[in-house]
């Protein structure tokens, strides 16, 4: 008997994206890359933790759990539950006319229904009014809106008497948590019974949690305007789009979405399919672009192959030629790039149409503008001091006092470069004590290093900058008897950000050196991005110098180390004789998931965006770390582990100092 394929709240919301996608999802041929990454996403965004945090407030609350997949013993037991009167149910099932719902709170008192939808998406509700912007636009609220309007259609459907109110339930930045330690009582724990795959603390009760950090916004209003306009697909109507997407999955009908930039990130492109599996993004493009372009004459999948205009770093003029049915990227010429010349270092525009020249031709050579970048090394003074701190930001705060997503600064490394070559791990401070607010524990302790020399520091991109920023303000709200000094030290070596009162730009403000790179250096190997986990492995791939040094043992090397030993050797060769990327020798931080995985789930997840990716695997430990259930052996390897991750975050950057310094020949 073949399972009935129900359109399900996941499925409506992969073919809002691309209507297309219905077609592979849930197929075994077709890979699906997104599924993996959905339980670290997760994590990242907090939404699991949000969720049981949510229900806390409902004590009264009946949870459906267990027969997943049996959507109809779950809506079953829904069903006899909406027989009381007064009943709140979490993850209710509705199944209706081939469409499958779970809610995550549904509260029913009589024939009026609360529908509410938990997310870790933050929100200030002071200054909220309406998600419904200017011409009915929805704004990057769309996605949560329409999925809310999914739920209630599909229940209306079911019980069309019933009078539903919708509320998104959100996390509140305008809200402080008023008790220590909230967080740790909301553990992952992936193999536990509750789909959200968290466990609550034993007897955890409301008091126990203190004041909410989560806002209940109503969008009964928003809703109510997608019904009657449906924004996002105008020219059908709600009802017509739910079932045009039922029939097209349930009866397995591929609907055609035209191909464009939005495929980049398709999760079902698979350049390279092993035997057994299959790309739907090629089948797409290879039905799709021959009709557009017949002139191109790709006539099999791995002609597609090939850099896109979706791979140009930054590249703002990409719907434009998109919309030519330029898709490819040795299509590009310099007028779509609008190159502009500056008198120091690329523009930006010219680096753009570096990489599209060097990736064309498959030039493996750096561009390198030596002259600015001679100019720009000669202005720093020594000794150089190159910093790297680890964060993190969660929905569900650690202390009290916090608000939802305020950074937590628990660790830094610091490493010098004397000008006789000298390169010295001259300090690091980590705190993951539980219930041990570290902020300005972290400040001193930077202070401290920093205060050793007069020299320039360097930073890689805003992190850095943005967290002194923060911990400025916090410790002007601070009674700390010392915040004058370590708000004299912040002001020193950073500048104000929006986010501060003050104004000022301090005489060691710190360097990016994340923008000394985008002015003055590609390589090949680092494609569109130019995180310092994608240098790194290139100028170690193009640099004599840096393969002479690190290839031998850190004890025979002019190098001190904190967390390595003398015997490690920090550049080696793969089989073809070409560098590992050093993060890829790096053990694994949280539960032997791998570190470039919690990287990626980071850089998917919007709320995390200070940092990109690079950091991601310290913020999943550090969370990890304040659960006191941790065994102390797990404590020791992990803190190990954030040490070693941490030093070389900031040996990156003397490496890539280093490179800069043989190109100059300084």
């Amino acid at each position: 008997m073949t399972k009935p394929r129900y359109l399900t709240k996941s499925r409506f919301k992969v073919a809002l994206d691309c209507p297309t996608k219905l077609f592979y999802t849930r197929k075994k041929e077709y890979e699906d890359t997104s599924e993996t990454d959905s339980f670290l996403e997760g994590l990242a965004q907090g939404g699991f933790q949000v969720e049981e945090l949510a229900r806390m407030y409902h004590p009264e609350g009946i949870a459906i759990l267990g027969y997943d997949w049996n959507y109809d013993k779950l809506a079953q037991e829904t069903a006899l539950l909406l027989e009381q009167e007064n009943v709140t149910i979490f993850e209710a099932a509705f199944l209706v006319d081939g469409l499958f719902i779970r809610v995550d709170i549904l509260e029913k008192k009589g024939n009026t229904i609360k529908l509410i939808e938990v997310k870790a998406k933050s929100i200030d509700s002071t200054s909220h009014q309406s998600f419904i912007g200017g011409k009915g636009v929805l704004g990057s609220w769309g996605a949560y809106l329409y999925d809310v309007a999914f739920q209630q259609f599909v229940i209306q459907l079911l019980y069309p008497n019933w009078k539903i109110d919708a509320f998104l339930n959100l996390v509140d930045k305008s809200k402080q948590a008023t008790v220590d330690g909230l967080h740790s009582h909301f553990q992952i724990t992936p193999n536990v019974e509750q789909r959200t795959g968290v466990t609550v603390t034993d007897g955890l009760t409301r008091i126990d949690i203190g004041e909410s950090v989560l806002a209940t916004i109503p969008v009964s209003a928003e809703v109510a305007h997608i019904f009657e306009n449906n924004p996002l697909q105008e020219g059908v109507s709600f009802e017509e789009l739910v079932f045009m997407y039922r029939d097209a999955y349930r009866d397995d009908i591929q609907l055609h979405t035209p191909i464009g930039g939005h495929c980049g990130g398709c999760e079902f492109r698979l350049n390279n399919p092993p035997e057994g599996k299959k790309s739907g993004y090629h089948e797409c493009w290879m039905d799709q672009l021959p009709l557009l372009r017949p002139d191109l004459n790709i006539t099999k999948p791995e002609q597609l192959n090939i850099p896109m205009v979706a791979d140009v770093w930054n590249f703002r003029g990409k719907k434009s030629v998109l919309e030519d049915n330029r898709f490819f990227m040795n299509e590009l010429t310099e007028d779509d790039l609008n190159i502009q010349a500056t008198a120091y270092g690329m523009h930006s525009s010219e680096r753009r149409w570096i990489q599209i020249e060097k990736t064309v031709h498959q030039d493996p050579t750096i561009a390198v503008d030596v002259d600015n970048l001679r100019s720009t090394l000669s202005q720093w003074k020594f000794p150089l001091n190159f910093i790297d701190f680890e964060t993190s930001a969660v929905a569900i705060p650690f202390f009290k006092g916090m608000r939802p997503y305020e950074q937590v600064a628990f660790q830094f490394s610091h490493h010098i470069v004397y000008e006789d070559g000298r390169v010295e791990h001259a300090s690091e401070y980590i705190n993951l004590e539980p219930g041990d607010f570290p902020n300005f524990k972290f400040i001193r302790a930077l202070q401290r290093s920093l205060s050793a020399n007069d020299g320039s520091i360097f930073r890689y991109h805003n992190h850095e900058n943005t967290i002194v920023n923060n911990i400025y303000n916090q410790l002007k709200d601070s009674q700390e008897q010392d915040k004058l000094e370590l708000m004299h030290f912040i002001q020193a070596i950073s500048h104000n950000t929006g986010s501060s009162v003050d104004r000022w730009c301090g005489d060691r403000d710190m360097i990016d050196l994340y923008q000394v790179v985008l002015k003055n250096y590609y390589h090949p190997q680092m494609g569109k991005s130019n995180s310092i986990k994608a240098v790194l492995p290139a100028v170690l791939e193009s640099s004599a110098f840096l393969k002479s040094k690190y290839g031998l043992p850190i004890g025979e090397i002019n190098l001190t180390s904190s967390n390595f030993h003398e015997s490690d050797i920090l550049l080696q060769l793969d089989e073809n004789g070409l560098p590992i990327n050093p993060y890829k020798l790096l053990p694994a931080v949280f539960d032997g998931i791998s570190n470039e995985d919690l990287e990626r789930a980071i850089a998917n997840s919007d709320e995390h965006t200070l940092k990109i990716s690079d950091g991601g695997a310290a913020l999943f430990a550090y969370a990890k770390m304040q659960h006191t259930a941790i065994s102390d052996l797990e404590r020791t390897q992990t803190k190990e582990a954030l040490l070693r991750y941490c030093e070389l975050d900031t040996l990156a950057m003397v490496m890539i100092y280093e490179h800069f310094k043989e190109l100059c020949k300084v």
